[in-house]
C-alpha cells in the first residue's frame, strides 16, 4: 500500500508538472498556478494580449493613412514653389495628415508599453532599453508633425503674397523633415529588433514570426538610415515588413481572444 500511494503520488506529481508546462509553453508567463489569484493574472496576461495585438494593427494602420495623404503625393522635388503651392491648395488633406500621425506617435507609446509587459518576462533591461529607442521614436515623429506645420504656414503665406524669400525657408524644413524621418527609423528597427526577440522567446509570437519582422524590419533601419545621407534604396527593400505589423497583431488579437486553458485541479 506505502508502494502503491508513493507511485500515486509520483503520477499526481508529474501531471501536475505537465500541466504548469502547457500553461507556461502556451503563454509566456509563470505558471499560473504559482500564483496566487489565478484568474485575476489570466484575466491581465488576456487583455494584454489584447491590447498588444490592438496596437500593433492600429499603429501600422494610421502610419499608413498618415502617409499616404501627406506631402508625398503633392512634392516637386525640382521645383519648391509648385509644392508649395500644392500644399496650400489642399491644407485641410495635410492637417488630417499631421493628425493621423500625432494618433501613431500616442498609439507607438501604448505599444511600447504593451511590449515592454510582454518582454520583461525575459530579460527586463532588454526591454526598459527598447522601449527608450521606441519613446525616441516618438519625439522624432512629433517633432517631424510640428515642422510639417510649419510648412503648411509657410505655404499659406506663399500662396498668399508670392514671397520668393519664404521659398528658401520652405526648403529648409523639407530637408529637416527628410532626414528627421529617414533618420527615426534607427531608432525603432534597433527597439523592434530588441522587443521582437523578447516577445518570441516569451512565446507571444512563433518563432517564425519573430525571425521574419526581426530580419525584415532591419532593412528598414539600415536602408532609411542609409537615405538620410544621401543613399538611393529602392522601396522593393522594404516590401518584407510592410505586412508583418498586421500579421503580428491578429496573431496576438487572436491569441488573446482565446481564453487560457486552466487545470480543474489549478482552480
Amino acid at each position: 500500500m506505502g508502494i502503491n500511494r508513493r507511485s500515486a503520488g509520483r503520477v499526481a506529481s508529474r501531471r501536475s508538472r505537465t500541466q504548469m508546462r502547457s500553461v507556461r509553453g502556451e503563454w509566456g508567463f509563470t505558471p499560473h498556478s504559482q500564483r496566487k489569484d489565478k484568474g485575476s493574472n489570466m484575466t491581465k496576461e488576456r487583455k494584454l494580449f489584447l491590447l498588444l495585438g490592438v496596437s500593433l494593427i492600429t499603429q501600422a494602420t494610421t502610419s499608413l493613412v498618415g502617409g499616404l495623404i501627406g506631402f508625398g503625393p503633392f512634392t516637386n522635388a525640382e521645383n519648391i514653389s509648385v509644392t508649395m503651392n500644392n500644399v496650400a491648395n489642399n491644407i485641410g488633406r495635410f492637417y488630417s495628415g499631421i493628425f493621423m500621425q500625432i494618433i501613431t506617435a500616442i498609439v507607438i507609446i501604448v505599444l511600447a508599453a504593451a511590449l515592454y509587459q510582454a518582454g520583461k518576462q525575459v530579460n527586463k533591461t532588454a526591454a526598459v532599453i527598447a522601449m527608450g529607442f521606441y519613446l525616441l521614436e516618438v519625439v522624432f515623429l512629433v517633432f517631424d508633425q510640428m515642422l510639417a506645420f510649419g510648412v503648411i504656414e509657410l505655404s499659406r503665406q506663399f500662396a498668399a503674397n508670392g514671397d520668393l524669400g519664404l521659398l528658401t525657408i520652405a526648403e529648409l524644413l523639407f530637408s529637416i523633415r527628410n532626414f528627421g524621418g529617414a533618420i527615426s527609423m534607427l531608432p525603432f528597427g534597433l527597439g523592434a529588433i530588441l522587443f521582437y526577440f523578447l516577445i518570441m522567446k516569451a512565446c507571444v509570437i512563433p518563432k517564425w514570426l519573430g525571425l521574419w519582422g526581426m530580419f525584415s524590419v532591419t532593412f528598414i533601419f539600415v536602408g532609411w538610415t542609409l537615405q538620410a545621407f544621401g543613399a538611393s534604396i529602392h522601396f522593393a527593400v522594404y516590401l518584407p515588413y510592410v505586412p508583418w505589423e498586421w500579421a503580428a497583431g491578429i496573431h496576438i488579437f487572436i491569441r488573446g481572444l482565446k481564453q487560457p486553458r486552466i487545470p480543474v485541479s489549478d482552480l
